[in-house]
């Protein structure tokens, strides 16, 4: 039952934090609106979005590293990428060679692998397509804007970057 409360609380206060963002609203009435639905979101879909320790971002640790990785990290490697197509798009001499690579990641909890796959596929010429398990190893499949090295490990940290190491440093 606790774990249930804290499900649901954490699930309102991440709703509550993103419809402040969203708004950027401060009136009481728009307040109120905002609690009364990430309540109900919360209520509603807290069993489906948290499976592990309910409070886990809200660790003095692990809210640093995602607040450092929000504002810094992430946009920093999504600058990079969007040069390197703007670059592609730009000058048609420039090599591409699409392919699909299969990198290996070293992360084990569900909610860092998909914020790895999701921060993949939001940086320009990068889509990841598959998470898959084999022996217990981590894998994506993702389509890349110019295959430089077909070398798994090589690719991957050439994708990846930084994000990997930051995400880890989250999701423990």
């Amino acid at each position: 039952m606790q774990n249930k409360a804290l499900s649901v609380f954490s699930t309102f206060v991440l709703c509550f934090v993103m419809w402040i963002l969203f708004t950027l609203t401060f009136t009481p009435q728009e307040l109120i609106a905002g609690a009364v639905v990430s309540l109900l979101v919360a209520l509603f879909t807290a069993k489906y979005l948290i499976h592990e320790d309910a409070i886990h971002l809200f660790k003095p640790s692990n809210l640093i590293n995602l607040i450092i990785y929000v504002l810094f990290v992430f946009p920093i490697e999504l600058w990079k990428a969007n040069v390197d197509v703007a670059k592609r798009a730009l000058n048609p001499k420039l090599p591409i060679n699409p392919g699909i690579v299969k990198v290996p990641v070293d992360l084990k909890s569900e909610y860092g692998l998909a914020m790895l796959a999701n921060s993949i596929t939001l940086t320009p010429g990068t889509i990841t397509m598959e998470i898959i398990e084999e022996k217990g190893q981590h894998f994506f499949y993702i389509h890349w804007i110019d295959v430089a090295s077909r070398n798994s490990k090589e690719a991957g940290e050439m994708i990846k970057g930084k994000l990997e190491s930051w995400i880890r440093r989250i999701w423990k």
